[in-house]
């Protein structure tokens, strides 16, 4: 495949996973037009946060390349994506006064989303898993190198991520806690399936990347917690009133 078909194709789907996203929440936003201010702030983070903990976790090792500007330019994690556009959506919450959890909605869109990121990857071929003996479950790269299917892979997950939050919806399991889970499942998912990519390690065995995957998991244990104590609060209170 053409390396300039590759590019264009990737960037074609990862333009088509954004308007998908869009057109399905401005849908959502005919309930709310705050929604659409806190989707737009979820994207406008997710986007920042992808490019600085790309930078992080592995950006400033480039400081020496030639083609470093270029480099930085593209680079970028879906880490980053889930941490910031998390933060995103909380800033925007409050400062648009919206309460209602908005989570479970995307516990849809985001596996959906990255799904279609991870397609153009695949056409792209970048996020290589690590070199491997020949098999029927190895891929292989431009150069003919048989690899650990790294990105199949993830696409796999974030499929069945999307099939599994669509039966929680539709039969009313954790509500409002949908996008918790997801962030906790794919961080751990992405912590260990970072053994078997070929990316950079920074200490030991471990890349950047699995410190942003346990920040992600960490993010998801936090935010599970604090809605649970939010709907036991507002269960008690609900009692309390039905006593009185």
């Amino acid at each position: 495949m053409p390396g300039a078909f590759r590019s264009t194709a990737y960037g074609w789907l990862m333009l088509a996973g954004i308007l998908v996203s869009v057109l399905w929440w401005s849908r959502l936003a005919r309930r709310d037009e705050r929604l659409l201010i806190i989707y737009f702030a979820a994207l406008t983070s997710a986007f920042l946060g992808a490019k600085l903990v790309y930078l992080a976790a592995e950006g400033w090792m480039f400081w020496d390349d030639p083609q470093r500007w270029v480099i930085w330019a593209t680079g970028k994690t879906i880490l980053g994506a889930l941490l910031f556009g998390y933060l995103g959506v909380e800033i925007a919450k409050k400062f648009t006064g919206y309460t209602q959890p908005t989570g479970d909605w995307f516990a849809l869109i985001a596996p959906l989303g990255i799904a279609m990121g991870r397609i153009g990857c695949l056409l792209h071929g970048c996020c290589l898993g690590k070199r491997c003996p020949p098999a029927w479950w190895t891929i292989r790269d431009a150069h003919g190198t048989t690899r650990w299917p790294a990105v199949p892979l993830e696409i796999g997950f974030n499929l069945a991520a999307a099939l599994i939050f669509v039966g929680l919806r539709r039969w009313r399991v954790l509500p409002g806690q949908h996008f918790h889970l997801y962030l906790m499942a794919y961080g751990f998912f992405r912590f260990f399936h970072e053994f078997m990519r070929a990316t950079p390690r920074v200490a030991g065995e471990l890349s950047g990347y699995q410190f942003a995957a346990l920040a992600v998991a960490g993010l998801g244990i936090v935010g599970f917690l604090r809605r649970r104590h939010a709907q036991c609060a507002s269960q008690d209170m609900s009692a309390v009133s039905s006593l009185s």
